[in-house]
């Protein structure tokens, strides 16, 4: 954390030195030494924080004095921009201009040169312990055999089969479950039944009542399921909320909009009511943390005589035995992997699945004992060591080493902390810094991956990268904070890129303990909380429904902020409260999150007068409108708008010349996003706005606009919305501009649900060159295409685009004469294609050779579908079929049998006859046979409440 801060200090200082060093007079050589000598700590730095965690008190205290001086020289740096930031200037070089010709008394310049003068004797000062613990400590600025943490470039060399192992693969899982199983299937079937499951963090409770839960036997004798995460700091209001949506989704009946409303009191009876109705029930409750909890939901579940089961998993004794009361209750008690089972994991993760060789098997028995079978401490240091170099067996020692000193505690727990420090001590300093960030979020929340690098970004914890956006390389410290099992993805995007991930709780417990050291952040719930430092500089504020009046705001100032970020929404007492007092102070705000503030109707005016704002996320809020003071913030980098009532934005936009994400769109229907989306009204000048790399969605009906478009050269990503038949030419012109576009999202004007205007791509100047030396440059580095609306040909270009990875043809109504799947049979990358309502053929046919790294295929509404045919040959790689709502196609796909590969097939059709085939066959019939190697079958039947599941065979998703 200090080399980060460090390092944006020192780049602060160059940049005053460079292009304002003669405005600086008498006081230059003052801030040259300033900037010298923490340019010679940095070095030190880098290699004294990878020692930190066992380092003698005196060098913890002095990387906590570089620390601190680094950010109070951030103060006097945002200070004095912030202060005269009223005066027109460009960026930080103008602004600084404006501040030294400002100060022309001599008041004003003896406060400067004060300030300057102190923190030079205080850099001196820390400069003179820099050198002193040099000798010292013997901590050098290269270290022979040290680990990759000093290598900036570690994570782009990280090895790719190193990539993380899912929780769903952990091995000696199989037996618990069957015990389990039949402790759910056995038993009296007129009592309600009770299993908990305990033991200590990390042994994998959860995924084993997960498997539990999504077992076949269990799911048939179950109708009604549920899986509820509880958590250690869980708002019991909102958990029943989630507990009903669960269980009417779960029976596809239409969640009550009432529950909103209703207190904990009767979202408990309307729990009871629904399953004292539903029938015989299984519902789980994960990571419960006290006795407390169990007192109050039990009350809610019926005990009907159906034979209904609940389970629960605990690191608490006390809290199992307490749910557990009755003859007929369970508790199970999860027991650490045998050496057999620690082994096969850690050569799972580490060599997939193939031995490990001669000469480090016994420094990997030596590891793998001091992990004492623990899952998530195998894990963890499997990941720290696939990044190791094989051959060199030095280096395993070096870890087996390091662990032995680490696990001599006194309980398991405190051993595995020790286990998941040592893997946060070999992270490289930036990847350090960005895993402290985690500790802003609540336990057990699912953490959007693309507002995370948005946040790292605009907090400058991501390293620029030659031929790299900023945000590629976010995604990048996201995949090797994964590939060390340090955070798990839970949702991923298209190319693997992370779309949601989790932090284990253990994990969050070890950067929590490291990030109230550093001063990292400042957590508060509107309950009086003591922080560890007056200088709060993060602030995140988490979700509460205590409604005790706010209380930090009394005894802390806010005047060195510099983020502050609701996660989730705030109690609007709090926010009442917090809020002014933070915009009225913090005026060194750089990044403000307020996304889901429903409350929040129109943007208040102290925001405008953060003049170093570099990100302002309002997704979800309640605002209307944007003013024209939005020109003011000439250092915003970050906006989202989306979600909210603003569908136009002023001509003051144009002033945001390093804005580079734009999103300002409303999702048509939030629950299918087949529906397209709404976009906003932009000025006419919007090609102004040259540092776009996002923008999405804008209103394309004015052909302006769309012409427009062709002048945000940088653009990676773009949504446009109500695009005319008669713009598509002009369209294609612009788009053939952006040569560094990826993502493309184009719909047409919607006329209603499902029928949209026709809209012509068949446009571009390569259009009829068919020689195949001509080099095709058109949308060259387009990943992922998404078209809504009417087409009368598929677009020609498309069949050219050899980056392309998945593509979404909506509504598109193509002829029986104009197959879209010979525009993408060989296109070489595809991976995903989804079509809803776009093709009004018969059939489709997959010929051989064709979409070799086709991985998922998703059919909807398309009326006229009556058969598919897969030939030898095609689809290789196909791991996942879903068909949702054709109602003419009574028979499976034809040469389905011939896809080994395929993983999931889920059948949501309108043909009774083909679904009913599928349920009443057995192991002898045809279609069996032709289905019989695909691990997992859903089928649904619509019925007048929607769709009900029929598993023929698998687990859940």
């Amino acid at each position: 954390m200090a080399v980060t801060i460090l390092s944006s200090v020192l780049n602060q200082l160059s940049i005053l030195l460079l292009e304002e060093g003669q405005l600086l007079g008498g006081l230059r050589q003052e801030v040259e030494l300033i900037r010298d000598e923490l340019g010679h700590m940095r070095a030190f730095l880098r290699v004294a924080e990878t020692k930190e965690e066992d380092a003698d008190p005196r060098l913890q205290e002095w990387i906590k004095q570089v620390r601190e001086a680094a950010y109070d020289i951030e103060d006097v740096l945002d200070e004095f921009v912030a202060r005269f930031a009223r005066h027109p200037a460009t960026g930080f070089h103008g602004s600084v201009r404006r501040i030294f010709n400002s100060i022309k008394t001599l008041r004003g310049r003896h406060k400067v040169a004060e300030q300057i003068q102190s923190i030079k004797a205080r850099v001196k000062n820390i400069s003179e312990g820099h050198r002193r613990y040099q000798l010292e400590f013997g901590v050098t600025t290269r270290v022979s055999g040290s680990p990759p943490a000093v290598n900036n470039t570690t994570w782009r060399h990280s090895r790719d089969d190193a990539i993380l192992v899912e929780e769903a693969e952990l091995v000696g899982i199989d037996k618990p479950k069957q015990q389990l199983v039949s402790q759910l299937l056995g038993g009296d079937e007129s009592q309600l039944k009770v299993v908990s499951v305990v033991g200590m963090g990390g042994l994998g409770k959860t995924t084993l009542v997960k498997k539990v839960h999504e077992d076949l036997d269990v799911r048939r004798h179950f109708p009604v399921r549920a899986f509820v995460t509880v958590s250690q700091t869980c708002n019991f209001q909102e958990l029943l909320k989630d507990l009903t949506r669960q269980l009417h989704n779960e029976l596809k009946k239409a969640v009550p909009e009432s529950i909103e409303a209703m207190t904990a009191i009767q979202l408990k009876q309307c729990v009871k009511d629904f399953l004292q109705q539903a029938g015989r029930y299984a519902i789980v409750f994960d990571d419960v943390w006290d006795t407390e909890f169990w007192n109050a939901i039990r009350i809610a579940l019926p005990k009907n005589g159906y034979g209904n089961r609940v389970m629960l998993t605990t690191r608490k004794a006390d809290v199992a035995f307490a749910s557990c009361t009755q003859s007929q209750d369970y508790v199970f008690k999860m027991v650490p992997l045998s050496f057999e089972d620690s082994w096969t994991l850690f050569c799972n993760k580490i060599f997939k699945g193939n031995g490990c060789p001669a000469h480090l098997i016994d420094f990997a028995k030596g590891i793998l004992g001091k992990c004492e079978g623990l899952p998530l401490a195998i894990l963890a240091i499997s990941g720290l060591l696939a990044l190791k170099d094989l051959n060199i067996a030095e280096e395993w020692k070096m870890v087996r080493c390091s662990l032995g000193g680490e696990l001599e505690g006194s309980g398991m727990l405190d051993k595995v902390r020790k286990v998941l420090s040592l893997s946060y001590n070999d992270l490289p300093c930036h990847l350090k810094t960005c895993l402290l960030y985690l500790s802003i979020y609540p336990e057990d929340f699912e953490i959007g991956c693309h507002r995370l690098v948005q946040l790292w970004t605009a907090e400058r914890y991501v390293e620029k990268r030659e031929e790299m956006t900023l945000e590629d390389v976010g995604y990048n410290y996201l995949k090797e904070l994964a590939n060390r099992s340090l955070i798990q993805v839970s949702e991923s995007f298209y190319e693997g890129i992370p779309y949601s991930c989790r932090i284990h709780d253990l994990v969050r417990e070890v950067i929590l303990s490291k990030s109230r050291k550093q001063n990292t952040v400042a957590i508060t719930t509107g309950q009086y909380t003591r922080w560890p430092s007056s200088k709060v500089r993060r602030l995140v504020v988490h979700n509460s429904n205590n409604t005790q009046q706010h209380q930090e705001s009394q005894y802390y100032c806010f005047d060195h902020l510099r983020s502050f970020i609701a996660i989730e929404s705030m109690n609007p007492l709090v926010s009442k409260n917090l809020l002014p007092k933070v915009l009225r102070s913090g005026r060194l705000l750089k990044v403000l999150d307020l996304r889901g503030e429903k409350t929040l109707e129109e943007i208040p005016n102290e925001i405008f007068h953060l003049y170093r704002l570099r990100y302002l996320n309002l997704y979800g809020t309640g605002i209307k409108s944007i003013p024209k003071s939005i020109g003011k913030l000439r250092n915003l980098e970050y906006l989202n708008l989306s979600d909210t009532q603003v569908r136009e934005l002023p001509m003051e936009i144009l002033k945001l010349q390093k804005l580079q994400h734009l999103r300002v769109f409303k999702l048509v229907d939030p629950l299918d996003h087949n529906y397209g989306f709404r976009g906003f009204m932009a000025p006419s000048k919007l090609g102004g706005l040259f540092a776009l790399q996002s923008l999405f969605g804008i209103d394309a009906s004015e052909s302006i606009i769309v012409k427009e478009i062709g002048k945000l050269t940088e653009l990676r990503e773009l949504g446009i919305s109500n695009l005319r038949r008669e713009d598509g030419k002009e369209l294609c012109s612009s788009l053939a501009n952006l040569t560094s576009l990826r993502e493309l999202t184009i719909s047409s004007i919607r006329k209603d649900d499902d029928d949209y205007e026709v809209m012509n791509l068949n446009h571009h100047h390569q259009q009829h060159s068919n020689s195949s030396s001509v080099s095709f440059s058109f949308l060259v580095s387009l990943r992922m295409l998404v078209l809504s609306g009417r087409l009368e040909k598929m677009p020609w270009w498309i069949a050219h685009l050899q980056s392309l990875v998945r593509v979404d043809l909506n509504w598109s109504s193509l002829s029986d004469e104009e197959d879209p799947l010979e525009s993408l049979h060989h296109l070489p990358n595809l991976g995903a294609v989804q079509f809803c309502g776009s093709y009004q053929g018969e059939g489709l046919c997959f010929k051989a050779g064709g979409f070799l790294r086709l991985k998922t295929l998703y059919l909807k509404k398309i009326d006229k579908l009556r058969w598919m045919k897969m030939e030898e040959g095609a689809l290789p790689s196909l791991q996942e079929i879903t068909l949702v709502e054709l109602p003419l196609m009574h028979e499976l796909p034809w040469g389905i049998e011939h896809l080994s590969h395929l993983q999931k097939l889920r059948l949501y059709l309108l043909s009774s006859q083909m679904t009913r085939n599928l349920v009443d066959q057995n192991e002898e019939s045809e279609d069996y046979a032709r289905i019989a190697h695909i691990p997992e079958i859903v089928i649904g039947f619509l019925s007048n409440e929607g769709w009900n599941e029929h598993r023929l065979w698998g687990k859940n998703m």
